[in-house]
């Protein structure tokens, strides 16, 4: 009897969310941008080369003197950069780069040498790359991760014959500012990392104070809890697992865990109200930025050095939040 009422209870809750489903399909918000006249000209702006080349700080092209014995560098860390964030930009293996730079110096009458392939294969490995950010008092992050593969067969041959060779991938994980998508924390990794592995990696890149971290049931880990204790964020928008179960009592002294609030509330309701309610659907954000990434810099890295691989998400990750500062839509709900 007990079983049959708790069946009863199961198939009314499927019910009701099938229903809110609908609902939601139904009276689904629609956007348009409200600045699409400018917004169209910062996307043409991204392809513009004088963007890109700043003549001013091609004083810096040629490396100073470091005071050790041996062979001194010839660039500096600014000349590989920047060459290699051209062909991160334009969609460039190493050698055409190469030809792209000395091509683009001749037409501006720069009398600059440019940095062959192999110079930029080998410096790749040990340059630094700074992902420029905001300067901010507080920030609210979505974090995500996605797949990026190293080499192996394409989709298409996968799909039609089957897959003969193994494809290597990598993971691609991104903290997004929430309020202007801008990117403030990037590290790669292995595809066998767990993404909560890597929460203390991102928050680590951020100096600002975190008020907010938004993330998908994979990041529901008592790790990705306790790296966010430490940083004393308040508001943690994680959806518990199907399966969960209360972590800290009522009964038990301190604070109650904000992960057992968060279900406390899916259980009252269901899962997908808690979400309306809460206002996670913001982590949509992070597949927005995702989607932006591979869009322009495809889903496939060209290096195949784990270091090199490292310098050329952060330098596509650099370009990117320089995309984003030429200009962003700005949408509105539009009534139904």
């Amino acid at each position: 009897m007990a079983q049959k009422t708790k069946n009863n209870k199961t198939t009314a809750k499927k019910k009701l969310v099938k229903k809110e489903t609908e609902k939601s399909k139904k009276n689904k918000v629609k956007y348009k941008v409200r600045n699409w006249s400018e917004y169209n000209e910062a996307l043409k702006q991204r392809g513009a080369l004088d963007v890109w080349v700043d003549k001013q700080a091609l004083e810096q092209w040629y490396a100073k003197p470091n005071g050790k014995r041996g062979a001194q560098e010839i660039y500096s860390d600014f000349a590989i950069i920047l060459t290699l964030q051209f062909g991160a930009v334009f969609g460039q293996c190493l050698r055409q780069t190469e030809g792209f730079a000395v091509s683009l110096f001749r037409l501006m009458n720069i009398a600059l040498e440019v940095p062959n392939f192999s110079t930029l294969s080998r410096r790749g490995e040990t340059v630094e790359v700074t992902l420029p950010k905001d300067e901010k008092e507080k920030v609210r992050l979505v974090v995500d991760s996605t797949g990026l593969k190293v080499y192996g067969e394409g989709e298409w041959k996968v799909r039609k014959h089957g897959w003969g060779k193994h494809r290597i991938w990598m993971k691609l994980h991104l903290a997004v500012d929430l309020d202007t998508g801008e990117l403030r924390a990037v590290e790669l990794t292995g595809n066998n990392t767990h993404d909560s592995a890597v929460v203390h990696e991102l928050l680590k890149q951020e100096t600002a104070r975190i008020e907010a971290f938004v993330g998908d049931g994979a990041y529901d880990t008592r790790r990705t809890y306790n790296e966010c204790e430490k940083q004393n964020i308040e508001k943690l928008l994680i959806p518990p697992q199907e399966n969960a179960k209360i972590w800290r009592h009522g009964n038990k002294k301190g604070n109650t865990h904000p992960r057992d609030e968060n279900l406390r509330q899916i259980r009252k309701t269901t899962r997908k109200k808690w979400k309306e309610n809460s206002g996670y659907h913001i982590r949509s954000l992070s597949e927005t930025a995702m989607f932006r990434w591979k869009t322009i810099f495809g889903g496939l890295l060209h290096a195949r050095k784990f270091a090199r691989q490292k310098t050329e998400i952060l330098i596509k990750s650099k370009a990117l939040n320089r995309m984003t500062k030429i200009g962003m839509p700005e949408s509105y709900a539009v009534a139904v």
